[in-house]
């Protein structure tokens, strides 16, 4: 085996076993929502009630917790 392929299997496997961890991590940060509707204008008529909706949503999923 070449020190070429040694290095590529060490990386790998040091990919790998950092991964779990990486996603731990992305797990407890904070999810971000974005809303992009109409607040004036035209539609403002009716994606006003969209954007409540979505943020009605939102809470919701917050008091349940991350599923």
């Amino acid at each position: 085996m070449t020190l070429k392929h040694l290095c590529l299997i060490f990386s790998l496997a040091a990919v790998a076993a950092a991964a779990p961890v990486h996603v731990r991590a992305q797990a407890q940060a904070p999810i971000k929502v974005g809303v992009l509707h109409s607040l004036s204008g035209t539609m403002a008529i009716s994606e006003t009630t969209l954007k409540d909706t979505v943020l009605m949503l939102v809470e919701e999923q917050n008091r349940k917790g991350r599923a």
